[in-house]
């Protein structure tokens, strides 16, 4: 999984939108519209998905109920497990699964984080955080040595490649723009590191830096230092060096020396420094092999 960092501004851009879900007393409806004007003024234009609501009174109350539950993403899963066996197709159902999974991505557990995602997609397979957190689970705890190896890859690009595609429009209710940019800007950025990391295992490292820098463009203000480190690592591979130590002296920067991306960012730095003296190096030189770029994912 991504570090900390980015899961931070996940829950950040998307804790407004659960905040804005139907909430008691705003409408004599039972699932009140977020934002909703009074009465004599203009409502204001929608933003992101149409809200989820409930159908009946005792639907809506047992959302409160369930979504009321405690951080612990343990008991909200069964609460919403118990709220989706109560009203097994209730539009609810997929804001109680969003809090799962973000509760679970927020405790790094990745096992807990896909299972809860698995559920929201059955109930909208185009939503594109759930298809990244699924793709990059597969992708970062697929090995080498997997008799599935290659189906699990295909699977975690294909997810990837389905978010780039709805997220210009799937989004969630709710957001102000400049909360919708930055959301699709994570979502892109989680994406193209996705489809790095697949390149890297299939060995294809011109697309491995392409699809890294698109990740790092995606979301300028938050660079992700693995993302940087694995850049630098497949520009090593194609023996673009000096460029390679431009962007590995840039995930020292962005790391804790204390940290396993740190130590391999520092030890990438000094291999790369040692080996081009600060310029190119002679044309048929056989440098040490660079670190894969598989030892970079941090521990889940």
């Amino acid at each position: 999984m991504k570090q900390a960092a980015m899961t931070v501004v996940m829950l950040a851009v998307t804790t407004f939108a659960l905040a804005q879900q139907p909430a008691p007393g705003q409408q004599n409806q039972p699932a009140a519209q977020p934002g909703t004007a009074q009465k004599g003024t203009a409502a204001p234009p929608p933003v992101g998905k149409r809200p989820p609501q409930a159908k009946t009174q005792a639907e809506f109350d047992a959302y409160k109920a369930a979504i009321a539950s405690p951080s612990d993403p343990a008991a909200v899963e069964k609460s919403a497990d118990d709220f989706a066996a109560k009203f097994p197709t209730s539009e609810l159902r997929i804001v109680l699964y969003r809090a799962e999974m973000r509760g679970y991505q927020n405790a790094n557990n990745g096992n807990k984080m896909s299972e809860a995602a698995q559920k929201l997609l059955k109930i909208d397979p185009d939503d594109p955080e759930a298809l990244v957190n699924v793709a990059e689970v597969i992708a970062e705890r697929t090995q080498d040595t997997d008799l599935d190896k290659d189906q699990r890859w295909d699977e975690a690009a294909k997810d990837a490649q389905h978010a780039l595609e709805t997220v210009a429009s799937d989004v969630p209710a709710g957001l102000q723009p400049n909360q919708i940019e930055l959301y699709q800007g994570l979502i892109r950025s989680t994406a193209y590191s996705i489809l790095g990391s697949v390149s890297d295992h299939r060995e294809k490292y011109a697309d491995s830096e392409n699809y890294y820098r698109k990740s790092l463009d995606a979301l300028p203000s938050q660079p992700d230092a693995l993302v940087v480190l694995r850049l630098a690592l497949a520009l090593d591979k194609q023996g673009k060096y000096p460029d390679a130590l431009k962007e590995a002296s840039r995930a020292v920067d962005l790391t804790q020396e204390n940290t396993s991306a740190g130590k391999v960012a520092r030890q990438e730095r000094d291999r790369l420094v040692q080996l081009t003296g600060g310029s190119n190096p002679a044309p048929g030189s056989s440098p040490p092999a660079a670190t894969a770029p598989n030892s970079t994912q941090p521990p889940h």
